[in-house]
Parts: structure tokens; sequence; C-alpha cells
């Protein structure tokens, strides 16, 4: 049983060796104190309770246990416990600034993976947090992250929030939603719904934490709050989603996706573990599920690719990967594909089938231009005889056909091989795209034109703006209605490229947004485009032809012919209706690898 120390302290009065010098701040749990050791010479905290509370037996058990758990931790971004004196505890004075967002990508990345750390030495020694908030955590001069204040934690096994008959004078904030099953214990906008509910938690509930704290760091705001009561911030844990659009635009998308892992509500789907977390700030970019490899072959100089070139190919389910909460967590498969045997690829972008399940793509054998055709479960790509010389290969809605460029003619030919059939005569290719109701839109000359599946004549659908500037109208992208489409409007004045929508239904044509590439629709809801050879993805709103977000980097680098030589030829990528991204990447106009 300890001599226990009645608050209020004042500076002058002694425990022991410590001289209080002056008051710090209160807790739930207590009031801190500065004091000096008069022993090692050194200043420290002292934390004593509140006078009412020092003989409650219970109060003072859950007081010694915290000096427990906290003695047992050995990390530097956990503040250190000295001891305790005569029912105050000794710790670690840490001096510094309470974490305040938002702060730039480049000062929140290395506080974020230290207070992973942190959690992550608690948590390997069973030890759950459980109030992580900014208050909680300092940022010393030096810039080390201490996390503070493990008054809420408690080991795995041991009683939980809800156990029945918890006091709820053992919880540090006093004031959440305290019921007869089970009492709430945390802040709660940092809390996880299983916390705010009352139940059980185990170390996920740290980890929905520190989603909320690195959301807030970069975005200035908090997730959940602004609710008028407790009442309120609590229903918006459990219900509301977290206000994506409110991260700063240049968040990387491996830190939005670590967040989105961090706030699911089913602790379940929740990431597993906060080593993951550091792993992920250490190392954004996600290695290969699966790949195929050949050592390199000799490399041939521009305009072909040498033999070693691949093109890859990444699921990304791009609505469930960056902005939203999927059902079941998504799986990302990377597959590097080698050009055929004895081939070369060419500087045409690969096409991916609506389906997701095929690739076509152009490259050269012998000197013999053609188009083949990969099955994505298969290691074998195959060429397809009548397509000599085929360039801006693009698929069928049904992914049974591919349009292709060849010999001054639009033509399509079965994606299983068969007869090739002309379409329409065409010059000066510019990309072509196919609705699903029959309707090829291409580019030809300098504007764009429609055509039957079927073949038939060709007649424009878009007209050049020569007084602002246009000079060619290229790359066509239906939308999912299947009369309207984007395109990139190419002009003299660099600073007025942009990506238009035309409707062949009408004349009616609306500039959609700046852009110095072609764009791609990708359900439900993404805008591809390239910017300085980043592939990047935009919220956008099909039915509007609106972007309804800012973008998010998606992939970089890619090849980019049209920024780096001011030609009018494609980024080099292609998405199916699945989320299957197929793009080029490497430096253009030189020898280069895909990857």
């Amino acid at each position: 049983m300890y001599n226990v120390l009645l608050m209020p302290l004042s500076p002058g009065n002694r425990l022991g060796p410590y001289e209080i010098t002056a008051p710090i701040g209160a807790g739930g749990m207590g009031e801190v104190y500065r004091a000096r050791d008069s022993k090692l010479n050194r200043d420290v905290a002292i934390k004593v309770l509140p006078a009412d509370l020092a003989n409650d037996a219970q109060y003072m058990a859950r007081f010694e246990r915290e000096a427990q758990i906290l003695a047992a931790l050995n990390h530097p971004n956990i503040a250190t416990v000295y001891g305790i004196e005569q029912g105050a505890l000794v710790m670690e004075l840490v001096e510094g600034a309470d974490l305040r967002g938002p702060l730039p990508l480049e000062e929140a990345i290395p506080i974020a993976r230290q207070i992973a750390e942190g959690l992550e030495a608690a948590h390997e020694r069973n030890i759950i947090h459980r109030d992580l908030k900014p208050a909680n955590i300092k940022l010393t001069p030096a810039g080390v992250v201490k996390i503070l204040d493990f008054g809420l934690a408690k080991a795995a096994g041991e009683f939980s929030a809800a156990t029945p008959g918890a006091s709820p004078t053992l919880s540090p904030t006093l004031s959440l939603a305290m019921t007869q099953a089970g009492t709430i214990l945390g802040t709660a906008a940092y809390m996880s719904p299983e916390q705010a509910r009352g139940k059980p938690v185990d170390k996920r509930a740290d980890i929905w934490a520190f989603g909320v704290v690195l959301f807030e760091l970069l975005a200035g705001r908090q997730v959940f709050g602004g609710g008028e009561t407790v009442t309120d911030i609590i229903a918006a844990v459990v219900t509301r989603e977290p206000d994506w659009n409110a991260l700063p635009a240049n968040t990387p998308a491996y830190l939005r996706r670590l967040i989105e892992r961090c706030l699911r509500k089913d602790p379940k789907l929740r990431l597993r573990d906060i080593g993951e977390a550091r792993i992920l700030i250490d190392e954004p970019a996600p290695a290969p599920s699966a790949a195929v490899t050949a050592a390199p072959a000799p490399r041939r100089p521009w305009p072909w690719i040498g033999a070693a070139a691949v093109f890859a190919l990444a699921a990304l389910v791009l609505a469930l990967l960056y902005f939203g909460r999927p059902a079941e967590e998504p799986h990302a498969i990377k597959l590097h594909i080698l050009a055929p045997e004895k081939s070369n690829f060419t500087t045409d972008c690969p096409a991916v089938s609506p389906d997701g399940r095929r690739v076509a793509f152009t490259a050269v054998t012998d000197g013999k231009l053609q188009l083949w055709v990969r099955d994505l479960d298969s290691l074998a790509a195959r060429s397809l005889p009548g397509t000599e010389g085929a360039s801006y290969p693009f698929w069928s809605p049904d992914s049974r056909s591919i349009a292709f460029f060849a010999a001054g003619h639009l033509k399509k030919i079965d994606a299983a091989g068969g007869p090739a059939l002309a379409l329409c005569e065409t010059t000066l290719l510019h990309g072509g795209t196919w609705s699903q109701n029959g309707v090829i839109v291409f580019g030809r000359g300098y504007g764009l034109f429609r055509v039957p599946a079927a073949g038939g004549t060709a007649i424009p659908v878009t007209t050049l703006d020569q007084e602002a500037g246009e000079s060619r109208h290229a790359f066509p992208w239906f939308l999912p209605d299947g009369h309207r489409f984007l395109y990139l409007a190419v002009n003299t004045d660099r600073e007025k490229l942009a990506i238009w929508v035309a409707d062949l239904n009408s004349k009616e044509r609306r500039r959609v947004m700046p852009a110095a590439s072609n764009a791609v629709y990708s359900p439900p809801g993404f805008l591809l485009f390239t910017r300085e050879r980043t592939l990047m993805a935009q919220p956008f709103d099909a039915s509007t032809a609106q972007t309804t977000g800012d973008a998010v980097p998606v992939a970089e680098p890619l090849d980019d012919f049209f920024i780096s030589s001011g030609s009018s030829s494609p980024s080099r990528f292609s998405v199916s209706r699945n989320g299957v991204l197929v793009y080029n990447s490497g430096i253009a106009g030189a020898a280069r690898q895909l990857t």
C-alpha cells in the first residue's frame, strides 16, 4: 500500500528526491507537475492522483497498473517511466510542441513513421494504448516523437472496457457514453467504432486512431470532429465515412491507401498490424505479387523497343484502391510481359480488352509489323495474320474483336483470328474508340470521324476551332452511355491543351479539364490521364461529364511521347471496365524498359 500523496502540490513541495518546480497540466487520471530529481540532477514529470480519488482502492489499483505497464516499455518514441514515489508516477519530462495539422508531407511522414514505431513496440508487448490522439503525442525540438499517457493502456487479455461492473471513474475522459453494458474509454473523435460501442478492443483500435491522427496531420482537421455533443461525434465515428477530399491533393496514393485501410469500420477488414503501416511508409511502392522475367537481350535503337522490354499490367480497382472502403481486400497483380520471341514491341500503346482478360499490342518480327494478342492467364502471345502494318489497336465492347489502322484503312479482326475486314479509308491516324451502340469514332486527318462498326462512310463529328488555336482532335474514348465521348483538343498554345466531351447526338461540346494527354474513363467513376509522365486518376461523374474531386497519382513514370516530343501520340496506357490497367513506362526517345 502506497503512502498516497494528495493534490494539489505547490512549487517547493518534495516527494522523496523530487522537488516540485511548476504545474504542467491535469488529465483524467491526475495532475502533472514538473519536478527536479536531486539525485540524478535532471527534470522529470510527476503525475499524482486527484485528492477525491486517492483513497479509491480500485482507482489506485489502476494507477499502479499503469505504472507497471509503462515501466515495461523502453522505446525512444514512448515517454519513459522512472518509477513511483509516494503514489506518484515519475516519468520522463517531454518538452516540445503538441501535434497540429496541416503539416507538409516531408514533416508528416517522419512523424507518422515514429508514431507507428512506438505503437509497434507497445503492441509487441501486448500493450494497447486505447487513447491515441494528438494531445498524447509530443514532438521534441529535435524532431523526436514521444507517445504519452498510456493511462488507458491495457495488456491484451486483461479486463476490457466492457467488463461488467467496471467503474466509470476508471475512464480518463470520464464523460463518454457510459452504459451498464460497458464503460467506453477514450476520446470520442479518435475512438474506433467498436470502442465507441463499448465493446472489447484490441490493437486494431490503436490502428484506427493512428489513421485518424495521420488524416488530421495531413488535412488539418479531425476526421469525425465537428459534432456539437459527444453523442454526435460517436454517431459519426460509427456511421459516417471520412471526407477523402479533405486530404491535400498532393497526398501520395500509398498514404491515402494506408489511411483508408486504418479507417475501416469493421476491425476484421482493418490493417492487421501497425508494423504494416511502418513498412508501407518506408516502402510505398508495392512489390509485384506475380512476375514473368527473363534475361535482358541487347537493346535496339529507336523507334523499336528491345526484346527485354515488358508491359506492366496492374490490377488496380481504382475506386476501391484509393477512395472507398471495399467489401473485401482488392488483390493487386503486376505482370511483366516480354515481347514475343525474336520480336520487338513498337511504340504503340497496348490495349487491354474491356473484360480485362486479354491485351493486344503491336510488335515487329523479322521486320514484319503485326498485331498480337495475349491472354493474361497465359504465358504465350499469338500473332494475328492479316494485320501487317497495324497500329493503334482498340477493342470492341464485347471483347471479341479488335479494330486497328493499317494500309490507309480502319480495319477490324476477330480476336481469335480470321480475315481482317476494312471498314473505311483513313489517313493521319489519331486513335479510336468503339461504342456499345456499334459506332466507332476515330481520328482522321485533323478531326474526329464516325463510322458504323460494320463498315461504311466516315462522317465528321467534330470541327476544329481554329480561331482558338486548335490544330487537331485526337484519341477519343466513349463514355458508358455510348453517345458521348472524350477527346484531346491539341492546340498551338500548349497552355490551352484540354480534354473535351462531345455528343454524337448533337453538335454540342464542352471543355472538361486542362490536360496534355489523352484521357480514358474507368468505372465506377475515374478519369485517367497523365501529368508530367505520371498516370493520374481523378474522380469523374460520367452522367454529367464533370470531375468531382482531386486527382491522385496511380503510376509513374510513363512513356508520354506527346509531352516529350510535342507530337500527338497518346500516353501509353489503357484500362478495362473491371479495372485492369495497362501502361508503358520508361524514358521517351531512348532505349527503354516498360515496367
